[in-house]
């Protein structure tokens, strides 16, 4: 693509959603509770995991820093959106549009990276539980978290600087958050390079993994139908629920927003099906992990007896 002549990156114009005044006031209301039930559940459940001993194993480690990452994730797309409903101020300066970029970048590919460590874990717990204070130890839970974070923090500085070299002659962003495709697909300088490296990063953070676990359950399920009791089964199939129950919220969205084909018509359902996707998974995860979890809801009732 040519470059323009007055080319432009101080501000970008977030078209958000295109809907009536009461739509708007609705989805004021509808995103700010699920705002706070996220950013008030994902707390809690990495307090809780910090504060109670019980709770110190590799599962709720892991559950812990899927939490963190659920509270980033939505704290830099979801504010901007409610300042648009309240204020409709669609404007976001470039520096706040790279910080969402990166950030958003940085807790998409932890999340990602963190189910798939917790789908290793519950590999090893019901595969090879013998084995399992060996391979989940506090030291490779520690180095695997940290490796997660890493290789998060590399992603969304190489998103990020990408974005930030590009040239701008069109302003808008027909999303309600700055998304690089959408940012790709107004800028003035070539992308085929950036719009390569996201097709590898969906290959590497997102396909691959997607693998990786589909792949331990296979294993998973097939040790549990070998156990003969039908009391150990159960047992083994429950720790698993709600990690799978968490895999499915999170993968299928994203096969259905990324697999229906893309028109002029459906942008605005794409967006809405985005924000579904983006604010109801993150607040669904702690209900999923405390309704059917007897060592959280142990924790939460021990926690309230001591302040009794």
């Amino acid at each position: 693509m040519e470059e323009c002549l007055n080319s432009t990156k101080n501000v970008f114009y977030i078209s958000a959603f295109s809907i009536s005044e009461t739509g708007q006031c609705l989805l004021l209301i509808a995103v700010l509770l699920m705002y706070l039930t996220t950013v008030l559940g994902n707390t809690t459940i990495a307090v809780l995991v910090c504060r109670v001993p019980q709770l110190h194993t590799p599962m709720y480690f892991f559950l812990s820093n899927l939490a963190i990452s659920d509270v980033i994730y939505v704290s830099v797309t979801l504010p901007k959106l409610l300042s648009i409903l309240l204020t409709h101020d669609h404007w976001i300066s470039f520096p706040a549009c790279m910080a969402q970029v990166y950030f958003f970048s940085l807790s998409a590919a932890s999340d990602i990276l963190l189910l798939t460590s917790m789908s290793y874990d519950r590999y090893v717990a019901i595969c090879k539980p013998l084995q399992y204070p060996l391979l989940m130890n506090k030291d490779v839970c520690i180095s695997l978290a940290l490796s997660i974070w890493l290789i998060s923090v590399t992603v969304a500085a190489i998103n990020t600087l990408s974005a930030s070299l590009l040239s701008f002659c069109l302003t808008q962003i027909d999303n309600f958050f700055c998304d690089l495709k959408a940012l790709y697909a107004t800028t003035s300088s070539d992308a085929t390079s950036r719009f390569i490296l996201l097709l590898c990063q969906d290959v590497l953070l997102a396909a691959f993994p997607f693998l990786t676990i589909m792949t331990s359950y296979v294993f998973i399920i097939s040790t549990i139908l070998k156990i003969h009791s039908s009391e150990g089964r159960v047992k083994a199939y429950s720790s698993c629920t709600s990690h799978l129950t968490t895999v499915i919220l999170f993968y299928v969205p994203i096969i259905i927003i990324y697999g229906k084909p893309e028109s002029e018509s459906s942008k605005e359902l794409d967006k809405l099906l985005t924000l579904l996707y983006m604010a109801v998974v993150p607040m669904l995860n702690p209900f999923v992990y405390t309704l059917r979890n007897k060592d959280i809801l142990n924790a939460i009732k021990n926690i309230k007896r001591k302040r009794n």
